[in-house]
């Protein structure tokens, strides 16, 4: 079942051509059609379902500096400001909110990686403050375990999935740029060995410069133009309750369960680290290079061995002309079911480790196809071999939070301004260089 999303009106006219154009309305997507309009530039977001319909509607919502690998903090420190500073200056309802959030646990081996973490994030003025175990009592009230501690990042905060893409996108067309669904962009037009337009179901805009947002699909559409990228696709479970008299005013994660409270009243829900594999040709192409993240994290993750993934979806090895029906016109959104046992385990966890939660109740629970790169660390860059294209893609589970960031680093790499942060660390040549993909980077 989907999740919540807030509906954007298509722009009125389609474009012959544009200064740029974005392809994909997620959240780092729809970032990124943003920064460019505020600047004045002509640009064009093109999505084949719904603004925010796949990954971006379908996350936790988190808005976290806490545990993020070191190659990310710059980019989460800029992202944080931009989300504070967005809600006024577009005048749409984003739900962000700097709240803190609050992690607590019974294993010492979680709070001895929290306390090497925090001595690391310091350098970056990052605030991560080590919970004893009745500090970790303290900031949850009303819980049921005997915490041996925790760790609380008070400057962190969490914004509405169902809101944000959506109101950015909003913001964006009244800034001037064109926003069209239900459009996919079948391949890029070349001419002579760079971008010179993008081929829609709706006809070729002209543009020198692409972003490529494209979640899930950016593999299968990257490959069509002979750019291999490896992604790695992981399908996540997550569901929102009824509203009810909070229990937990904050993000709040706990070894069987993590949540985050909603505008309303009601709770996302999830179990962290919890995900199910659907392997296709794609899954089979890439596997050598996953292999170090699946070793790691193996515990948490179900294969669901199925031929479905081989013949339709981001999996599968699809061909296609331009002028024919596309993959991303038969998957208009990606939808994948629910893990009805995550969604069971965590509601049970939820009620038991807070009583007073005892009538909480489902009220939608959703899959998300989560699209990762081997090292957990998206790529954010241009192309060497194809001068206009920029690829913004793998966020690996935590893509929400950071998506303003991103967006403004797409669109500095697309017109060639001073980057907001160093992109080294998202360079896409690194998924070949061999720099750093023997181990996984941090959740």
């Amino acid at each position: 079942m989907p999740a919540p999303i807030r509906y954007v009106q298509d722009s009125r006219f389609f474009p012959g051509s544009a200064d740029v154009v974005v392809i994909g309305a997620g959240i780092a997507g729809t970032a990124a059609a943003y920064e460019l309009a505020k600047q004045g530039i002509s640009v064009v977001l093109i999505e084949k379902g719904l603004v925010g319909g796949e990954q971006s509607s379908r996350n936790w919502g988190w808005c976290r500096q806490q545990n993020r690998d070191e190659r990310e903090l710059p980019l989460i420190i800029y992202a944080l400001q931009r989300w504070e500073a967005l809600g006024p200056e577009t005048g749409e309802e984003l739900g962000f909110r700097r709240s803190g959030l609050v992690y607590a646990t019974g294993n010492r081996l979680d709070i001895e990686a929290w306390e090497t973490w925090g001595k690391m994030a310091k350098a970056y003025g990052i605030r991560s403050d080590i919970l004893t175990a009745d500090q970790a009592k303290a900031m949850t009230p009303g819980s049921t375990s005997r915490w041996l501690g925790g760790v609380s990042s008070p400057t962190d905060g969490h914004a509405e999935p169902s809101l944000a893409t959506a109101g950015l996108a909003i913001a964006a067309q009244r800034l001037g740029a064109g926003v069209f669904q239900q459009c996919a962009v079948r391949g890029l037009d070349i001419s002579a060995g760079r971008v010179s337009g993008v081929i829609t179901e709706r006809g070729t805009i002209k543009t020198s410069r692409v972003i490529c947002a494209g979640g899930a699909w950016t593999s299968m559409f990257c490959r069509r133009h002979g750019i291999d990228l490896p992604l790695g696709n992981v399908i996540g479970t997550a569901f929102r309750t009824a509203p009810v008299t909070q229990a937990i005013g904050m993000p709040l994660y706990t070894p069987s369960f993590a949540c985050r409270p909603q505008l309303d009243g009601s709770y996302t829900v999830s179990v962290s680290g919890r995900g199910r594999l659907t392997p296709g040709a794609q899954g089979l192409r890439y596997a050598r290079q996953f292999f170090p993240t699946w070793r790691a994290r193996r515990k948490n993750l179900v294969i669901d061995l199925g031929i479905d993934a081989f013949f339709s979806g981001p999996e599968s090895f699809a061909r296609w002309q331009f002028d024919q029906i596309s993959p991303f016109e038969k998957v208009r959104i990606l939808d994948p079911a629910a893990d009805s046992a995550v969604v069971r385990e965590g509601l049970a966890a939820m009620i038991k480790e807070y009583p007073a939660l005892e009538n909480l109740r489902v009220e939608q629970a959703w899959g998300g196809m989560i699209d990762s790169t081997p090292d957990a660390i998206p790529v954010i860059s241009t192309v060497a071999t194809l001068p206009g294209l920029v690829i913004s893609a793998g966020y690996s589970a935590h893509g929400f939070g950071i998506g303003p960031g991103a967006g403004r680093l797409a669109a500095d790499l697309a017109t060639g301004a001073t980057p907001i942060v160093d992109p080294a660390p998202f360079r896409y040549s690194r998924l070949f260089d061999g720099a750093g993909l023997d181990s996984p980077g941090m959740l």
